[in-house]
């Protein structure tokens, strides 16, 4: 029997009607969208704009306002790193920010630093939760942007958006989010007309790598000042050049209405698989890493004291594919930056682990993964 994949948040498998889709535009309607000058391309620019059309509606933006990308890191990047000329040009060169953001938004921010902008980066509380009135303590007139992060990769946890986008009414600042977790899944917070800017990734729904976008909702009707990051051809409003990906685009637009459509059955299943799991792995006495009240249903960050976290997931891959931190990091051996943010101790981040599952995920042998944690834990305390 092959291992069950538990590492959702890293990437979530396809949905089987998502890749019937991705197929049809890969074999039959192959066209480029940007030549409608006959059915080929007609077929193609009519999937990407009814894409565009399922990923505006799930956060109740407007088609016109999703700019399609290569993923959540690009969008991250045009959302941050594309507001740099409007700042300098302005004076406003202060940027809020988390400690817990995802390297895809921690690195355009230490890009903006060396432009010359000041980034102040939130703390988050054990419960890995970022506290409004600290946003409210270091927001300034000058601030250009606040991008927090919707639900975080590697606990599961969310953030509470809605408080911070009635902490800034009133204020100028953009406010960002990189929903890549929590897009389709968490659906309302994302509906704020007040968070302008929202990255997403389709390998996060159940969609295909390579590509998502990045919604940039409209202030008073004008656009929000973005330049773009390369250049080349005038596709996505001048933002985002080169030639759609419109097999790609068409699986993201389908996983896209499916997660709308779907995500209050599939966090239910969700919630009972977490049940389940919780239950089977209780003999172990793990701890939650991050406020259960607060995360999303489909992941948890366990602390498996006693039980290194590198010996576990190498121990465990012939049974459970899991991890210990973001997918992009994860050959490192740092300590992860959010559970450090958090205040876990380094031992005990050490013996941490994520699982995150699916709607798609089989039931595994908890019984067997037990029996193996249980038995590397007798080694490691008894030197073998």
């Amino acid at each position: 029997m092959s291992a069950v994949y538990l590492d959702c948040n890293a990437t979530t498998p396809l949905e089987p009607s998502v890749a019937e889709v991705v197929r049809r535009f890969m074999e039959k309607d192959y066209g480029n969208p940007a030549s409608p000058v006959h059915d080929f391309g007609t077929f193609a620019r009519m999937a990407v704009e009814k894409a565009r059309g399922e990923v505006a509606e799930v956060v109740g933006a407007r088609r016109d306002e999703v700019i399609f990308t290569s993923g959540a890191t690009e969008a991250n990047n045009l959302a941050i790193l594309g507001l740099a000329a409007h700042g300098l040009a302005t004076g406003r060169r202060h940027v809020i920010g988390t400690k817990i953001e995802h390297k895809a938004v921690l690195e355009p921010l230490e890009a903006l630093t060396a432009l010359g902008f000041e980034v102040d980066l939130l703390p988050v509380g054990s419960d890995g939760r970022v506290c409004v009135e600290e946003l409210q303590a270091v927001l300034r007139p000058d601030t250009l942007l606040v991008t927090i992060m919707h639900v975080n990769n590697e606990t599961g946890v969310i953030q509470p958006l809605a408080e911070i986008a009635a902490a800034l009414e009133g204020h100028p600042a953009i406010l960002h989010t990189d929903a890549a977790q929590g897009f389709g899944k968490d659906i309302f917070p994302l509906q704020s007309p007040r968070i302008e800017l929202i990255s997403i990734s389709a390998h996060k729904i159940y969609g295909p790598k390579g590509v998502g976008a990045l919604v940039a909702r409209k202030r008073s009707g004008s656009p929000l000042p973005l330049r773009p990051l390369m250049f080349g051809g005038g596709q996505e409003q001048g933002l985002r050049p080169g030639t759609l990906p419109a097999p790609l685009i068409a699986g993201l637009g389908t996983a896209a209405r499916l997660a709308g459509r779907n995500h209050l059955e599939r966090n239910e299943m969700n919630r009972q698989f977490r049940a389940r799991a919780l239950a089977a792995l209780a003999p172990l006495k793990p701890t939650v890493n991050g406020d259960p009240a607060y995360a999303l249903p489909h992941a948890v960050n366990l602390a498996l004291h006693g039980i290194p976290a590198a010996r576990a997931i190498d121990a465990l891959k012939d049974l459970v594919a899991v991890s210990s931190s973001s997918a992009c990091t994860a050959g490192s051996t740092e300590t992860s930056h959010v559970l450090a943010a958090m205040g876990v101790p380094r031992c005990t981040a050490d013996c941490s682990i994520r699982l995150a599952w699916s709607h798609l995920t089989p039931e595994p042998d908890w019984a067997g993964v037990v029996a193996l944690l249980q038995s590397i834990r007798t080694e490691f305390t008894h030197g073998g």
